[in-house]
Formats: C-alpha cells, sequence, structure tokens
C-alpha cells in the first residue's frame, strides 16, 4: 500500500560501511511541499528461537557498543549478499551457538526501526536441536555467552532490562503465546 506516498527528488549518499549505508533524501510530501528524509540502508538480518528438549530458549549474552553494555539476546545475523533468510538463519544458529536443527521453521518478518531504516528481521523458530562437532565459528569481532532460559526466568531478564532489544522481546512474547499450554 502506498497511501501518504513521498516521492523521492533526489539522494545523497553520506556512509557506506560494512553493515549499513547512510542516505538523504530529498522527497515531495502527499500535500506537494519537500521535505529531506534521513535514511539508513541495511540489508536485513535473521533472528532465531533456538528451543531446547527441555523448552527452554538458547540465547547468547554479549556487549553491543552503541548501549555501552551486555545484553541478552536471541541468536541473530546479517543477510550476505544474495543470500536467502533461511540459509542465514542455519548458518547464524550453528556460529553463535555450536547447533543445528532438525526443525527451522519462519515465524515472522518485521521492520525493526521504519521511521529512518529499511532493515527487516525474518524471525524463526529452531527445535530438535543437535550439537554440531566442529561447528563454524564467530565472527573474529563477536564474542558471546551462552545461556538456556526458561520463557519464565526469559521474562524476568526483560524486567530487569537485560534482555532489552525489540527482536528477543518478540520472540518471548512468540514463545510464551505458541509454546506454553
Amino acid at each position: 500500500m502506498r497511501k501518504f506516498e513521498e516521492k523521492t527528488i533526489a539522494t545523497e549518499q553520506i556512509f557506506d560501511g560494512r553493515v549499513i549505508k547512510v542516505q538523504v533524501d530529498e522527497v515531495t510530501l502527499p500535500n506537494g511541499k519537500t521535505a529531506t528524509r534521513e535514511l539508513v540502508k541495511h540489508p536485513g538480518a535473521v533472528a532465531i528461537i533456538p528451543i531446547t528438549s527441555e523448552g527452554k530458549i538458547v540465547m547468547v549474552e554479549q556487549f553491543r557498543k552503541p548501549l555501552e553494555r551486555s545484553i541478552v539476546e536471541i541468536p541473530a545475523g546479517k543477510l550476505e549478499p544474495g543470500e536467502k533468510p533461511e540459509l542465514t538463519a542455519i548458518r547464524e544458529l550453528e556460529e553463535e551457538t555450536g547447533y543445528g536443527a532438525m526443525d527451522l521453521d519462519f515465524i515472522q518478518s518485521f521492520a525493526t526501526s521504519p521511521g529512518f531504516a529499511d532493515e527487516v528481521i525474518h524471525l524463526y523458530v529452531a527445535r530438535n536441536l543437535f550439537e554440531i562437532a566442529q561447528p563454524a565459528s564467530l565472527d573474529e569481532d563477536e564474542f558471546v555467552e551462552l545461556m538456556e532460559v526458561s520463557i519464565e526466568e526469559a521474562e524476568q531478564l526483560v524486567k530487569e532490562q537485560r534482555i532489552f532489544d525489540a527482536k528477543t522481546i518478540l520472540a518471548i512474547m512468540w514463545a510464551k503465546n505458541n509454546l506454553v499450554k
């Protein structure tokens, strides 16, 4: 749906980095006036809710520089050019947790910050996990600690703001609604 569409008049690329690109667009508004939009372009990402045979969620704790602290998250990672989200999910699950999954099911795609960024995360649930003998390693600038938590423990981590990101909070809500009977 293109209701209230803003037509781009001009685009100026400001930054072209390893993870994001930043551009400034001049747009025509629905009322005919013009405005400036600062946009972050992102290749997209996946996030995985790995569920153990005991019904726990495998999470990772890692330092997040923009927040200047460590937070607990579900495994996630950036799409590589041309890579299908399902393959990214399999790769990221292995790299971040050392697990593979017999069952990987797509849940939902969602925009993370549509006011300024085009990033879309594709969310999956991974079940029937198995340990990979020699898993692919993390990126050389990634450091994570694995944890397995129940849904109740995850909810407590949200209250404590140790879980602080939207994708993980959404994942916990999904798990509570779909896994707890």
